[in-house]
């Protein structure tokens, strides 16, 4: 059996790309995931890969579901803060529950995770964290003052992190993915998407969530010791820092 490796929002779209390329790595798995049973269960029947239900918006249902995790597969060495949700609005239309639900699950849900995790990693002088940030927590987006702003508070808290890990053999580090072709991107009105979205890509296509996930599987290992407090931008040139 592998190390144990835990991946918020699991089940769908990047994140079951992740899941399922840390099992081929031989990684024992285990997905999160926050409200679609469904699609939970079918990932599990498919995969193998058993899912956990909480939100990473709430402290103590982190604490209580890493806990299950880790009684039934054993200390959690490699974290994938992969969780998610978008509540688009221009800045002057947004309201402060569509302010709060994504900083709280996108941003304090890194914290959420991380944090419980964190003094476990400590002990056995190793852990792997890896936060999925953005595109747009980088350059920022109209209609997105929420979702750019937890993604790049991502961003700080991977710098800050990395320098408090390393000498404890803790990594942290993030990956800006651009516009991935999930179900989510590929709802997109198909003339939007072709006429102003993947021209705007220089390698003229959307990403793939194989590509995120095999990014991930880079930064987990053995191999990408030395490498700590770093992004990767994987968005196909769409944006350079």
């Amino acid at each position: 059996m592998g190390r144990v490796a835990l991946v918020t929002g699991g089940s769908r779209g990047i994140g079951a790309a992740i899941a399922m390329a840390l099992k081929e790595a031989g990684y024992t798995v285990a997905a999160n995931y926050a409200g679609n049973d469904a699609a939970a269960a079918k990932f599990t029947d498919e995969t193998g890969i058993p899912t956990y239900k909480w939100s990473v918006a709430d402290y103590d249902a982190c604490k209580e579901g890493i806990a299950r995790v880790e009684a039934e597969h054993g200390p959690v060495e490699v974290l994938v803060n992969n969780a998610g949700i978008t509540r688009d609005a221009m800045f002057h239309r947004m309201t402060p529950e569509q302010w709060r639900e994504v900083i709280d699950t996108n941003l304090s849900g890194v914290f959420n995770m991380t944090h419980p995790l964190w003094p476990g990693m400590r002990d056995r002088k190793f852990g792997r964290v890896i936060n999925i940030s953005s595109i747009n927590g980088q350059k920022g987006q109209a209609g997105q003052a929420n979702y750019s702003a937890a993604k790049a508070g991502d961003l700080g808290i991977t710098k800050a992190l990395a320098q408090e890990g390393a000498r404890a053999g803790i990594t942290v580090n993030a990956i800006c993915p651009g516009y991935i072709g999930t179900e989510m991107v590929k709802a997109i009105d198909e003339k939007v998407l072709n006429e102003r979205i993947i021209p705007q890509i220089p390698v003229g296509r959307l990403g793939e969530p194989e590509e995120i996930a095999r990014c991930v599987v880079f930064l987990a290992s053995d191999e990408a010791g030395f490498i700590t407090g770093s992004t990767i931008s994987a968005n196909g040139g769409q944006f350079f820092v």
